[in-house]
């Protein structure tokens, strides 16, 4: 299986980041032998994946990076990098090599000091592989002083360093790193596309399947999560029954204050399973004999580590948020969709009678001025507004 083949629906991009990896492979093969490389060479030093959530950005940066370790003896026989199976695939796909570093981050936002980490470890040359790869799959969560580290490594790489930055849009980096980067866009997978990798990798039930990925609007990860886990529907169709009970303002601050605690359970349920984990890997790292105290000029780590896993909480409740948000405004769409006469598929077509029944009671001017409530209120957490105080002006607006 090439490296490839996990970009579902992607064959354009696919074929171009195929096209720069056969390049990249020629570069170093004529490097070594101590002859030019390719004149007209379609490899660069750092790239831009962007994309809407699900498209897969991190996997086409991850395949990329695989693709530019590939060490497969067909090379020489004519064969493209990227097969999938070599040393140098394999432990690229799953985070083992050398040379592949890849970033992503648990907290909201990447600071300074992480930053300078990386760029000291981009100027290293590779240890065992072609080309020393630093994959950072959240370039928009770096602060504005961590992109002017990074901009600077990206100006003057090191001979044999590619950058991989993924982020939602080109609006996400800052204007003097993108200006430096080959930008690929990925699109919205098909539904159907998802609904097979589902059903081929997963095993998921074909019903199953094209029921989660129409649901979540070819978003990959959302839908084999909403496939194979119970809670995950449960919360799904709690948000769906949230524009039938904002009739009054009562109801609406009720339906705010579940949300927020819905938020707040899933991030409780997250530090559960890590952060007990982390504490006593940290602990025993430190020396702390089972059960005993810590040794003395420690507190100071752990403290550290207690603000690290407390932002992350932070995140991973707004994460939690947004995403009842987005499922809150395909529902909005779906009732557009009906009001207009539209031909195009529902995405929620479980609750069909619940979205006939709001299209019927109001009109279209009026659901698209709800569907700005939930894009207001997506735009009032990323400001850091206090979340509770978000979501009950979005339903104060979203009252009949």
């Amino acid at each position: 299986m090439a490296v490839w083949d996990d970009l579902v629906g992607q064959e354009r991009l696919a074929e171009q980041l195929a096209a720069a990896a056969r390049d990249a492979d020629a570069l170093v093969t004529a490097q070594a032998a101590g002859e030019p490389g390719p004149e007209a060479s379609k490899m660069t030093h750092a790239w831009l994946f962007t994309g809407p959530p699900g498209s897969g950005r991190a996997t086409a940066a991850r395949a990329f990076a695989a693709a530019l370790q590939c060490v497969s003896p067909d090379r020489a026989l004519g064969g493209a990098p990227g097969c999938g199976f070599c040393d140098g695939c394999h432990t690229a796909l799953v985070g083992t090599h050398a040379d592949v570093e890849v970033v992503r981050t648990d907290l909201l936002s990447i600071g300074v000091k992480e930053t300078r980490d990386l760029v000291r470890r981009a100027q290293l040359s590779p240890a065992v592989g072609r080309w020393q790869v630093i994959v950072l799959e959240d370039a928009d969560r770096l602060t504005e002083g961590a992109g002017n580290v990074l901009l600077k490594a990206v100006e003057e790489p090191a001979p044999r360093t590619v950058w991989l930055l993924c982020a939602p849009s080109l609006e996400d980096v800052l204007p003097t790193i993108r200006s430096r980067c080959r930008h690929v866009s990925l699109r919205t997978p098909p539904v159907a596309a998802v609904a097979d990798v589902l059903v081929r990798r997963d095993g998921i039930e074909p019903q199953a399947a094209q029921d989660a990925a129409r649901a979540t609007q070819g978003h990959i990860d959302r839908a084999r999560r909403l496939a194979t886990d119970e809670r995950a529907r449960a919360r799904r169709a709690t948000v769906l029954k949230l524009p039938q009970r904002v009739e009054d303002v009562g109801g609406g601050l009720r339906a705010a204050q579940e949300l927020i605690d819905a938020a707040a359970e899933d991030a409780q349920q997250v530090a559960e399973e890590i952060d007990a984990k982390e504490t006593e890997e940290l602990k025993a790292a430190l020396g702390a004999a089972q059960g005993g105290r810590m040794p003395r000029g420690t507190a100071g780590v752990m403290k550290e580590l207690e603000e690290r896993q407390k932002r992350r909480r932070t995140r991973t409740q707004r994460d939690s948020l947004d995403l009842a948000l987005t499922d809150l405004t395909g529902f909005y769409r779906d009732v557009l969709a009906i009001q207009l006469g539209a031909r195009t598929p529902l995405a929620n077509e479980d609750v069909r009678d619940a979205l006939e029944r709001i299209a019927r009671g109001t009109t279209p001017e009026r659901t698209l001025r709800r569907i700005e409530a939930v894009l207001a209120c997506r735009e009032a957490l990323d400001r850091n507004v206090a979340p509770l105080l978000a979501v009950e002006a979005m339903t104060m607006e979203l009252r009949g």
